[in-house]
C-alpha cells in the first residue's frame, strides 16, 4: 500500500468500531474525512494545568507553550521572564530560553525536600540510567546562572489585565518580582481525548496523578484496531515513546497481515530491551517531581479555567451542590466549553469535586470528549461540508487507504 503523508495536520475527529475508523483531519486550508482499519494514536502529552491567582492575565503561559514557539520560529517571550512550577521541562525550558536570550530572571519551585526523601529508595536505579547525566548537567547549568526559589506556595500573578509582577512565599518569606513573563509548567500528562472519543478504557493512574488509556504490552487498546503510542498510554520519556511506537507499528502490521506473528516477536525484541533501558531512573522522577499537590487543588480566586475565566472558589461552590460530576459543574460554569475543550481545567475540577467529597477520581469521572478535538477554521468546517456533499475539497495529500 501506498504511503501518504501529511505536514502539520490535525485530527480533530475520530469515530467508529473495529476495521471501519473515521478520521477527521484538518491541514490548515481544508478538511476531509479519512477512512482506516486500524489507526496507531500518537497524541503525546499535554502539560498539567498549574491553577493560580492571577493565571488570566496577558504574560501567563504555560512553558511548553514557549518552548514550542522558540523551536518553531526562534521567538523567545518578552522582558523578564519567570519560571515557576515543577518537572525535567521546567528546567530544560530555562536553559533553552535562556541560551536562545530570554532574560530569565528566576526560577520558583514548588518542590519540597519531602519530595526527595521519598525517592530515595529509588535513587540507584535512577543513577545508573541515561537521565543522571543529562540531568545533573541541565541542573548545574540552571544553578550558575538563574536564582533559584524552592518550596514555593502562594503563588499568584499581579497585574490589571497584563502581567506586572509574581508574588510567592519560599521559606516562609514573601517576595515580589516584576516581570513581564510567567512561564507554569508542573509536568505532563497523556493526552486521551481521541483515545476517549474512541470508547477506549480509560482508567486513573495514580502515579502519573491523571487519565491514562488502558493498553497491552503491544499499545492495543480496549478497542480493536485501536493502538495507542508513547506518552498518550504513559509518561516515560522521549526514548521510551520511540520505541513503544515502533512496538505498536509492528502490531499494526502484524494485524493488517503485512507481516506474520513470528517476524513482529523476532523485530520486537530489540526494542523491548531499548525500552527496558529507556525505563531505568523514571520511578525515582516520577516520585521527584510528583506534582504538589496544594498546586492541583487550588483555591480562592485561583483561575481553574483560564477560557471562561472560572475560579477555583465557584468551582468548590458548584461541587457542593447535589455532589456533581465534572461534566454538572461544566454545565453549571462553562467550565471546560472554551477552545480548549477543557485540556487545561479538566483534571483539576474532577481533583477538586473527588477532594470535597472524599472520594477517588476514578468514581468521579471527567470531561466527555467532544467534536472537535482540536480547534477547526470555519474554512476547514465549510470544506468538510462540502465533502459531505460530494463536491471535492481540496487537493488534499492524504485520501482514504488501508491503513
Amino acid at each position: 500500500p501506498k504511503l501518504r503523508y501529511a505536514g502539520a495536520a490535525r485530527v480533530c475527529g475520530i469515530s467508529g468500531s473495529s476495521g471501519a475508523f473515521e478520521l477527521c483531519v484538518a491541514t490548515s486550508v481544508a478538511a476531509q474525512v479519512v477512512a482506516a482499519r486500524h489507526v496507531v494514536l500518537a497524541a503525546g502529552a499535554l502539560e498539567r494545568p498549574l491553577p493560580i491567582a492571577g493565571g488570566a492575565l496577558a504574560g501567563v503561559a504555560y512553558a511548553g507553550a514557549a518552548l514550542r514557539q522558540l523551536k518553531t520560529s526562534r521567538r523567545t517571550p518578552p522582558g523578564r521572564v519567570v519560571l515557576a512550577g515543577c518537572g525535567p521541562l521546567l528546567y530544560a525550558a530555562a536553559v533553552a530560553l535562556r541560551r536562545a536570550g530570554a532574560d530569565v530572571v528566576a526560577m520558583l519551585d514548588t518542590l519540597n525536600v519531602m519530595h526527595f526523601v521519598r525517592a530515595l529508595p529509588d535513587a540507584i536505579g535512577f543513577m545508573r540510567s541515561s537521565y543522571y547525566a543529562a540531568g545533573a548537567k541541565l541542573l548545574q547549568e540552571v544553578n550558575d546562572n538563574i536564582p533559584i526559589y524552592h518550596d514555593v506556595i502562594e503563588l499568584a500573578g499581579l497585574g490589571n489585565e497584563k502581567l506586572a509582577s509574581v508574588r510567592f512565599t519560599s521559606n516562609r518569606r514573601t517576595v515580589t518580582l516584576i516581570a513581564d513573563t510567567l512561564l507554569l509548567h508542573q509536568g505532563v500528562v497523556p493526552d486521551i481525548y481521541l483515545a476517549d472519543s474512541l470508547g477506549c478504557e480509560i482508567g486513573w493512574d495514580d502515579r502519573l496523578v491523571g487519565w491514562a488509556a488502558r493498553v497491552d504490552v503491544w499499545g492495543a487498546s480496549s478497542v480493536a484496531g485501536v493502538f495507542i503510542a508513547g506518552d498518550g498510554a504513559a509518561i516515560e520519556g522521549a526514548m521510551a515513546a520511540e520505541h513503544r511506537g515502533r512496538i505498536c507499528a509492528l502490531a499494526a502490521a502484524s494485524a493488517l497481515g503485512h507481516i506474520d506473528s513470528a517476524a513482529r516477536d523476532s523485530e520486537a525484541q530489540a526494542h523491548r530491551r531499548a525500552l527496558a533501558e529507556a525505563m531505568r531512573g523514571r520511578r525515582f522522577l516520577e516520585r521527584v517531581y510528583r506534582a504538589p499537590q496544594r498546586f492541583r487543588l487550588p483555591q480562592g480566586q485561583a483561575i481553574v479555567c483560564r477560557c471562561e475565566g472560572v475560579t477555583a472558589e465557584e468551582v468548590i461552590a458548584a461541587a457542593r451542590h447535589a455532589k456533581p460530576g465534572p461534566n454538572q459543574v461544566k454545565a453549571f460554569l462553562r467550565c471546560g466549553m472554551g477552545p480548549c475543550q477543557g485540556r487545561e481545567c479538566s483534571l483539576t475540577v474532577t481533583e477538586m469535586i473527588a477532594h470535597e467529597h472524599r472520594s477517588d477520581p476514578a468514581q468521579v469521572g471527567r470531561f466527555r470528549a467532544r467534536f472537535p478535538a482540536r480547534a477547526m477554521s470555519l474554512t476547514e468546517l465549510a470544506s468538510l461540508a462540502d465533502a459531505a456533499d460530494g463536491d471535492a475539497a481540496c487537493d488534499a495529500p492524504i485520501m482514504p487507504g488501508e491503513g
